[in-house]
């Protein structure tokens, strides 16, 4: 007997966090940005939600077909691009509790609440390696919509907490031996302090900065030198991209 078919409602309802919990699971829109989840976690694709035929290998799923109008019902995007897949959500993504293996570089955002900020930051990190990001509760969730259509399919390439408890972590951290690094307009410290063994580097609110609170406890306080007379400063998402990069130089080269 076949599965009977979920109501558009159910899918429709995965923009919102409640709908996700409820259902453990997200969406992602368009061809790219699901065959990058298919290429690093195709076990994790749930369902492909498509108006057209999908090409062949997108059969190794469940294919839905459904029409231009119920399409727009359930996307999020302002130009739905036809295909989606439902992704399993990771289990610990909401959670306090660290990776037994968190890798060398992880990047804490402190309350930067535009998702296409913080998605592009994911894709940024997952880009120059590394392993992990650590995003506070006033942070845009990493699977809303914008925030995974920002990110270009690489939401599941490093892994995620979204969480209160971001200062206890930092803390913890630190006792590991990593040094946290954070991104602050009237730091003083060079560029050169980003090579760690073990780095956490932290960049904060797009209108507000870093709190006190995370301030205190970091190692290094690190302020990109911009030209006065043209910007004051970066926005977070260029600024993130530059310290990321640099961090990750030698291991490029």
């Amino acid at each position: 007997m076949p599965t009977p078919l979920k109501p558009l409602k159910w899918y429709k309802e995965l923009a919102e966090k409640k709908g996700r919990l409820k259902a453990g699971a997200f969406t992602i829109e368009g061809d790219r940005a699901i065959r990058q989840i298919m290429s690093v976690y195709p076990d994790e694709i749930i369902e492909i939600i498509a108006i057209e035929e999908p090409p062949t290998d997108y059969h190794r799923y469940p294919v839905r077909p459904v029409t231009e109008s119920q399409f727009r019902y359930i996307s999020s995007t302002r130009t739905p691009q036809g295909i989606m897949a439902i992704v399993r959500m990771p289990e610990v993504i909401y959670s306090s509790s660290l990776p037994q293996d968190a890798g060398k570089r992880i990047l804490l955002l402190e309350d930067i609440q535009d998702p296409g900020n913080v998605g592009t930051l994911i894709r940024t990190a997952a880009a120059f390696d590394f392993s992990g990001v650590i995003l506070t509760e006033n942070c845009a969730d990493p699977l809303s919509p914008k925030c995974v259509q920002s990110a270009a399919g690489t939401v599941l390439s490093v892994w995620l907490r979204r969480t209160m408890q971001y200062l206890e972590m930092a803390r913890s951290l630190r006792q590991e031996g990593y040094r946290l690094v954070a991104a602050e307009i009237n730091g003083t410290d060079e560029p050169s302090v980003l090579k760690r063994e073990k780095l956490l580097l932290a960049l904060g609110n797009e209108g507000e900065g870093l709190s006190e609170n995370l301030l205190e406890i970091a190692d290094y306080r690190l302020r990109i030198p911009t030209m006065p007379a043209k910007a004051e400063s970066l926005n977070v998402g260029a600024c993130g991209a530059i310290l990321m990069y640099l961090s990750a130089r030698d291991v490029l080269k």
